[in-house]
């Protein structure tokens, strides 16, 4: 493990997430060295560690990574949704400058909705099918905002045509199985907007909806954010949605933060050795392969993360380094990476790689 004092690590990684200067906005959430541990009869095991972002008003901030990686289960201990035994073993959360994370669960419910709304993969699972889209909507309005049952129903029908559903009017009183998959994620979409929260998390929004639909989502997501001011956490495997949606990614590996900077400097220019495999296995469309790049070996299992740099038994660049001693987030260019690669005072020496081939290609 590295020997950096704990001040100077809390120091790199406040600077690492763009701690923003006095006179600057506040950001909307800012997540500091989180942690969220799973005990068993065995061991405990760590499904996050060390993690550390900010989002900014208005700002969508993208978290990629392959499953397992550690995406959804942030945005599970933002909103305090993580399934028991797991819980936040350290670190901090605070939305709008107010901790959160330690909140007792009866304070907590008030601020989902309100101030956090969750946009789910699956919006069939979303929506109760006993009830219209119209009574949903009402009961959460009314919920989370002093409205009468007239006002509510007004302001229902303008979040239907806010969100692109065509005759609100006579679509209100429908329900959820009348209405295709797109129309439905957007129903929820409406849901999580009703009371104008602060932050959303989008946790896959578009994996269960076909390519023309999932453009609109996102188009919708990034539309509303803008004239909202609202801040996005927008959780994905795909990184063709991150190049079209988000303003800044973070890449995560065994529940670690192992990059993040603006998207297009992340995607143009990969710093960390699995950013640059991920974006290897991309194919472009002005070339022709066999077989596309692929990163050797698998996630590993929560019981079974390595020591050192998590990423080392399946990084070309590895040295005896990387299997001892974790790297921070560094300075890489535009963004930041916890590479070794990048120490600049003793940086490790790249080799030659098939991702290396491959983003060359591309």
């Amino acid at each position: 493990m590295s020997s950096t004092p704990s001040s100077d690590r809390k120091g790199v990684a406040d600077a690492a997430m763009g701690h923003k200067p006095d006179g600057e906005r506040e950001p909307v959430l800012s997540v500091r060295r989180l942690r969220v541990e799973f005990p068993t009869r065995h061991a405990t095991l760590v499904a996050l560690d060390d993690v550390s972002f900010d989002i900014a008003p208005g700002e969508v901030l993208g978290v990629v990574g392959e499953s397992g990686a550690g995406k959804s289960m942030t945005g599970n201990a933002v909103i305090q949704l993580l399934e028991p035994p797991g819980h936040i073993a350290g670190g901090e959360i605070r939305l709008m400058g107010r901790r959160i994370d330690d909140l007792a669960e009866e304070d907590f419910v008030p601020l989902r909705g309100r101030h956090i709304g969750m946009i789910f993969q699956d919006p069939l699972t979303s929506l109760n099918p006993l009830f219209s889209i119209g009574d949903q909507l009402v009961e959460t309005l009314r919920a989370h905002l002093p409205m009468s049952e007239k006002q509510a129903r007004g302001r229902a029908l303008e979040l239907l045509t806010e969100v692109g559903i065509p005759a609100p009017e006579t679509r209100l009183d429908s329900y959820p199985h009348q209405f295709s998959g797109g129309m439905r994620q957007r129903v929820v979409i409406a849901l999580a907007l009703a009371a104008e929260p602060e932050l959303i998390i989008a946790d896959e929004p578009t994996t269960a909806l076909d390519v023309s639909v999932q453009a609109q989502i996102l188009a919708l997501l990034k539309r509303v954010c803008a004239e909202r001011g609202a801040a996005v956490m927008l959780v994905t495997h795909d990184m063709g949605v991150i190049a079209e949606t988000a303003d800044r990614v973070a890449v995560m590996y065994a529940g670690r933060l192992i990059e993040i900077g603006p998207v297009k400097e992340v995607i143009g220019h990969p710093r960390h050795p699995y950013t640059e495999g991920l974006m290897a296995s991309i194919p472009g469309l002005a070339e022709r392969r066999e077989r596309l790049y692929q990163i050797e070996g698998a996630m590993p299992r929560l019981a079974a993360i390595p020591p050192g740099c998590a990423f080392n038994p399946r990084c070309p660049h590895a040295a005896e380094r990387c299997r001892t001693e974790r790297p921070e987030l560094l300075p890489a260019g535009g963004s930041r990476a916890a590479c070794w690669l990048h120490d600049p005072d003793n940086p490790l020496p790249r080799r030659a790689s098939a991702g290396d081939s491959q983003e060359v290609a591309r």
